[in-house]
């Protein structure tokens, strides 16, 4: 079963009285793992219980989640991590957010808006994790930490390399008591190197990529991204290299360190914009919402609003120009494969752009529908949200939260045939699950906890 193969062992060396476990050879796991079998079980029979495909095939199982069984020590703020760390929560791991006493999460104080005292750009990112609030200066405190890592399946962090080693929590602090551990860091721009120690922001790597250079206006400023696409590519690529990090665990028996970064996310996402430099030293310019490679791909503006069309073959264009009652256009001998499209750019979109002019948005949405031409309206939040097909992949989940009652934030990007992401945990509040996991994750008795608590080592949000 994958939560069996993937998931954290129940080691009793270190459920009990906050032990840890004890140094292992780099070839194992903890005692009784099931992490050590042969790299040929990855696929094993779907009779085995330890074998990948077995986990659907549980005899009784309903909605079994991949990754239940996972835990994760999460020690992200901001967005990439807690991002990626959220999409493994909605697949069913156990995410502990570790966060600072009193404020927590940088983002919780990132507002307005709020919902009560609750930033919504914490609340859009934290679904299914619980909080644990840990001062990590704290001798005690790191301690807490290197208990929890013992007993996790992966570390999460996106501290600027070498803060986490001067508390002792580094990867080779953590790769010594937890030789088994998935240790994930996300910098702005990597372990080594010339700018290593810099501390990135998803704007400053968006510059530094060169993605703030190829957008914008053509003969404009360059343009930040309206949502933190720097960010978000970096919590997705860490999301798969976790994921990839447990698998070849599964194969090995040992633990790996992840090296994200925001730089390295940005400038792989460039694709064929960087392609084209690095073979044809060609230079990137911006072009708007048009695109360099493709005409007519871009956004035109109606009587009401703007509509995006993309021709992507030579007969596509053909069908815009029916639609479009262009006929002449079509055969046309400047526009007659995209390349002569590319090059009389100008021209053609100017004619385009004088028809597009004249009807509603409605009325061209009821002309193309059918037509196989990819098209769709610029939408405001509001009438995204109203959209029938976001509906329908429920896009919208809500959830009832401790303090503020329902939120609403966007859902799950993919679904699956055997399980769903549904009746998700709200976001935390700071601290608010600092006593459980001490107690029911690490077995300390109460007048320890209390202990902890008198000297600030942790603190406990109490929900009222």
């Amino acid at each position: 079963m994958l939560s069996a193969a993937l998931g954290r062992r129940s080691c009793s060396c270190v459920r009990r009285r906050r032990r840890l476990c004890p140094t292992l050879p780099s070839s194992s796991g903890c005692p009784a793992s099931p992490l050590s079998p042969s790299p040929l079980r990855i696929l094993s029979s779907p009779s085995s219980s330890r074998g990948v495909q077995g986990s659907s095939l549980q005899p009784g199982a309903n909605n079994v989640k991949p990754l239940e069984g996972v835990k994760i020590l999460d020690l992200t703020r901001v967005l990439a991590g807690p991002f990626a760390t959220m999409n493994l929560g909605d697949l069913g791991a156990e995410v502990i957010k570790v966060e600072r006493p009193g404020v927590g999460d940088d983002t919780r104080a990132w507002g307005p808006p709020f919902v009560g005292t609750e930033s919504i750009y914490f609340l859009s990112v934290n679904r299914n994790k619980k909080s644990i609030a840990v001062n990590m200066k704290n001798p005690k405190g790191a301690k807490i930490i290197r208990e929890l890592a013992a007993v996790s399946d992966v570390f999460v962090e996106n501290y600027v390399p070498g803060k986490l080693a001067e508390m002792g929590l580094g990867y080779e602090d953590i790769n010594k008591i937890a030789p088994h551990i998935v240790y994930c860091s996300i910098t702005g721009y990597g372990q080594t190197g010339p700018a290593f120690q810099r501390a990135g922001y998803d704007s400053v790597a968006a510059a530094v990529s060169g993605l703030m250079h190829i957008t914008g206006p053509e003969d404009g400023d360059p343009v930040r991204p309206g949502v933190a696409m720097t960010d978000l590519a970096t919590g997705l690529y860490t999301y798969g290299a976790i994921m990839a990090g447990l698998l070849q665990r599964y194969k090995t028996g040992k633990g790996v360190h992840i090296d994200c970064n925001l730089l390295s996310s940005q400038v792989a996402c460039l694709t064929h914009i960087a392609a084209n430099y690095l073979n044809c030293k060609m230079e990137a310019k911006r072009w708007g919402t048009a695109h360099g490679s493709i005409v007519p791909y871009q956004a035109f503006k109606t009587k009401d609003g703007y509509l995006v069309v993309g021709a992507g073959n030579d007969q596509q264009f053909v069908t815009v120009c029916k639609i479009l009652n262009l006929l002449e256009v079509s055969k046309d001998s400047r526009y007659k494969t995209n390349k002569l499209r590319v090059q009389n750019r100008k021209e053609l979109i100017e004619i385009l752009s004088a028809r597009f002019s004249e009807k509603m948005t409605t009325k061209w949405l009821e002309l193309f529908e059918g037509s196989g031409v990819p098209y769709g309206p610029i939408n405001s939040m509001q009438q995204v949200f109203s959209d029938p097909q976001v509906l329908h992949n429920g896009l919208i989940m809500e959830m009832d939260h401790p303090t503020v009652g329902k939120i609403a934030v966007p859902g799950p990007a993919v679904r699956y045939s055997e399980f769903s992401a549904s009746k998700p945990k709200p976001p935390p509040l700071v601290g608010q699950h600092t006593a459980e996991v001490l107690k029911g994750t690490l077995g300390y008795e109460d007048n320890a906890i209390e202990e902890l608590l008198r000297t600030g080592a942790v603190v406990q949000h109490e929900v009222k």
